[in-house]
């Protein structure tokens, strides 16, 4: 086993966050670890394929450890990318360990190093609500053609409305919005290095845009070449394809989830009643399906309490993404199917080598989409909880 220094430097100018997320977006396999004045010992962070699957930080391992190190604002980190042959302690999906430990943080949970704290927080608290940003990776802006200026309040993008266009963030921030009878309702907020539009919006003639995008102060965009990435597009695999259709209609489907819990409309009864359990959530599932026939449904359980997120049908897949972060099924949620479903199984080994032979732009919007499922995953658990406690 070979290992080699691809990443080192200062926490104060790459935090812990960015690092999770520059390392998660690469998809790098290695060892991360951490070192501060403040710290008695130093911490190590295990990833594989961009994913942290264990940690140690003095007597704290796994999730434990991995959530103290959101509090180390100063100090030296070392990234040795290796191949990784280690159990997978952290079952969590990188965004909802973000999340979750910012939140830590802020509550006082997590240990903060050092005179104050510099880690940077991906959280944006206006109009009394506070949303996670998602943010992308470096931007290569080799695939930039254009780019564009808005101002806050206007709409880059309008639901309902026909568009093909995908942009890239290259500078502030985007609420992405649905319209709901009790009126707009901001799902998430997006900075620098996310994508507006997600695969359907080159995929699909005529595409209608299933949410508004609207600039949350000054906000500077890079037009993408879409003829460029729809000619990449032309030459992958059916499955590849099938693939990245079906993460667009995850998204739009969990997105459409959270507005219903918005609205007080339960949709479990629907999804469990007179259905089977395929994939027990938390159930050690390796392999990766396609429906053929019937209908498959996915509920995450937490706090003691079920969620209904999309409902599945012909074409789309379920099971064990190995090399993307759904943080849905199986660690993350339950699938349950009706009587008469019917799957095949994939070869993932082979998709896999096809995903990683794409360009780094295609790859970036692919992560942006995973994270959004995740993210939005996360926010619907927590606005049933608001529902709950009102």
């Amino acid at each position: 086993m070979s290992s080699k220094t691809s990443l080192s430097g200062s926490l104060e100018f790459l935090g812990f966050v960015d690092l999770l997320q520059l390392l998660g977006s690469n998809g790098s396999s290695g060892v991360l670890r951490l070192q501060s004045k403040y710290a008695p010992v130093p911490g190590v962070v295990y990833f594989s394929n961009g994913n942290p699957i264990d940690a140690a930080n003095a007597s704290k391992k796994g999730l434990e450890a991995l959530f103290s190190f959101f509090g180390w604002a100063e100090g030296e980190f070392n990234f040795n990318k290796d191949t990784i042959e280690r159990k997978k302690i952290i079952k969590n999906s990188r965004m909802e360990v973000i999340l979750d430990g910012l939140k830590k943080l802020d509550d006082g949970i997590v240990e903060k190093l050092g005179p104050e704290t510099l880690v940077k927080t991906v959280t944006d608290k206006s109009g009394g609500s506070s949303l996670p940003l998602i943010k992308g990776p470096l931007i290569d802006y080799n695939y930039v053609v254009d780019e564009e200026e808005f101002y806050e309040g206007s709409k880059i993008v309008e639901e309902g409305k026909h568009g093909n266009w995908i942009w890239v963030i290259l500078d502030g921030m985007v609420d992405i919005v649905k319209e709901t009878p009790d009126g707009p309702f901001t799902v998430v907020k997006i900075g620098a290095g996310a994508f507006i539009g997600g695969m359907a919006s080159f995929l699909l003639d005529g595409h209608v845009r299933s949410a508004s995008a609207v600039a949350a102060g000054k906000v500077q965009l890079g037009v993408l070449d879409s003829q460029r990435i729809a000619s990449e597009y032309a030459r992958m695999s059916s499955s590849l394809k099938d693939l990245l259709r079906t993460l667009d209609n995850r998204l739009t489907l969990v997105t459409n989830s959270i507005v219903d819990i918005h609205l007080k409309k339960d949709r479990l009864s629907e999804f469990v009643n007179e259905k089977k359990q395929i994939i027990k959530q938390g159930a050690k599932e390796e392999r990766l399906f396609e429906i053929t026939d019937g209908n498959a449904y996915l509920v995450r359980t937490t706090d003691n309490e079920q969620i209904a997120l999309a409902e599945l049908g012909p074409g789309d897949y379920y099971g064990h993404f190995p090399f993307l972060d759904l943080g849905h099924e199986p660690y993350s949620a339950s699938v349950y199917g009706t009587e008469n479903i019917e799957v095949r199984e994939l070869d993932v080994e082979s998709i896999q080598k096809e995903y990683e032979k794409l360009s780094s732009t295609f790859r970036n919007i692919i992560e942006n989409i995973t994270t959004s499922i995740s993210v939005t995953t996360m926010l619907a658990c927590e606005q049933k909880k608001k529902n709950k406690k009102k």
